[in-house]
């Protein structure tokens, strides 16, 4: 079962980057390579604020 709806994550990008993003585990991913960022996604709604995102390792 998707995270989000698949309509959804279409048009959805990184707020920081505005590349686009996958669903990966309990987040949403953030494709740039420099990027990285990791955005949770709480009750099936994604938050996407860079002050929540968790930084790449």
């Amino acid at each position: 079962m998707p995270l989000v709806e698949l309509s959804l994550l279409d048009i959805l990008a990184c707020p920081a980057c505005h590349a686009p993003l996958k669903e990966q585990d309990t987040e949403l991913l953030c494709t740039d390579q420099n990027c990285g960022l990791a955005y949770p996604v709480r009750d099936g709604i994604p938050v996407l604020l860079v002050d929540e995102a968790r930084r790449p390792a």
